[in-house]
């Protein structure tokens, strides 16, 4: 994802979800495939552009397996997060982390098929926008480790020299290493740099059918991560599957629970906004597939669009919401409310405009 587009995360169910509605949307699934490898399928790959579609114009893929199995209850992480999650501190805490948005210094070179390193500035700044986010979302902090930097760098490098996205590249590509290719059939892949695809996988505009990349960065089992990137001008990929997360969620939502900026619903100049690509919710244990969904606002139904999505990206189950005819708005607390499943989830989104 990020900039230039983005491309497929694999094959999945996607499209307009049936059961229009504010009194409550029924979970519907649409036909349609998306193109782009994911995991260890082999995909189509989408060429350089700034096309935001599915199967065309370089951006981020995601790809599948199964995230690890959640055990709480009511969406509380395993270990309560105690720290202030107020408006101002939410606030603070957002603009704090966004403060510096650099994306460092690549040392490689695509000419000698060097993958090189992201300077440790770029790094960090990525690797802060993630627990930045899994923070929103109740979720524990992640690390790094170096043998997974070292995979999504060379994978980074893949896709910069052959100005295109694979999950599964072939030998022939430039800069082909058993590195990379091993980092490119396990990461978010992107077109753009380290630090701003990071907002991107969060949005996941063009990637409707699944939201996988966002599923993975909110996924129980996220940790430790691999991020490598080729630059400002370059591409990424962020290492994360074979996690060993233990978050211990029942589920969770995007936007979540509590205070929520405004600044998050487009957080980017790429890949879209949630009020298009829909708000979330992903679970490993509770079923979506016979929920109803309804979204209020004080007190009024908001019609929504609901769509079931396949399994297997960073969740084994989850659906989307999207607004119809309304736009996510600060000062205002959206209540979303689940049924019709084993478990009920409801919960309230109090939003914020946290610009300076």
């Amino acid at each position: 994802m990020g900039v230039g587009g983005s491309a497929g995360q694999g094959q999945g169910i996607g499209g307009a979800g049936a059961g229009v509605g504010g009194a409550g949307a029924g979970v519907g699934a649409g036909g349609g495939q998306m193109a782009g490898g994911g995991g260890t399928s082999g995909g189509g790959v989408g060429a350089r552009g700034g096309a935001p579609g599915g199967a065309s114009g370089r951006g981020a893929g995601g790809m599948t397996s199964m995230g690890g199995a959640g055990a709480g209850t009511g969406g509380s992480a395993g270990a309560p997060d105690t720290s202030d999650h107020s408006a101002e501190a939410t606030c603070a805490r957002w603009n704090g982390d966004r403060a510096d948005m650099g994306e460092g210094t690549w040392n490689g070179s695509i000419a000698d098929c060097d993958p090189g390193d992201i300077s440790a500035d770029g790094r960090a700044n990525a690797l802060k926008l993630v627990n930045l986010y899994r923070w929103l979302a109740d979720l524990p902090t992640v690390t790094t480790s170096d043998d997974r930097n070292a995979e999504a760098q060379a994978c980074a490098l893949i896709m910069d020299a052959n100005d295109n996205l694979s999950h599964d590249p072939p030998m022939d590509w430039t800069c082909w290493t058993q590195t990379g290719h091993d980092g490119a059939s396990q990461s978010n892949i992107s077109s753009g740099p380290g630090v701003s695809s990071i907002d991107a996988y969060l949005t996941d505009g063009g990637n409707e059918d699944t939201l996988g990349h966002r599923r993975w960065v909110m996924s129980n089992s996220l940790g430790p991560i691999g991020l490598g990137s080729t630059g400002a001008m370059g591409a990424s990929c962020m290492q994360n599957l074979t996690g060993t997360g233990k978050a211990g969620k029942a589920w969770q939502a995007w936007p979540p629970p509590g205070v929520f900026p405004l600044q998050a619903v487009k957080p980017g100049r790429f890949g879209g906004s949630l009020d298009s690509t829909g708000w979330s919710i992903q679970s490993d244990k509770i079923k979506l597939d016979t929920a109803t969904v309804t979204v209020t606002s004080s007190g009024n139904p908001l019609p929504v669009t609901v769509t079931l999505l396949p399994g297997g990206y960073g969740s084994n189950y989850a659906l989307s919401i999207v607004p119809d005819g309304w736009q996510t708005t600060a000062g205002q607390t959206y209540s979303v409310s689940v049924s019709g499943t084993s478990t009920p989830i409801s919960y309230d989104v109090n939003v914020v405009d946290c610009s300076n």
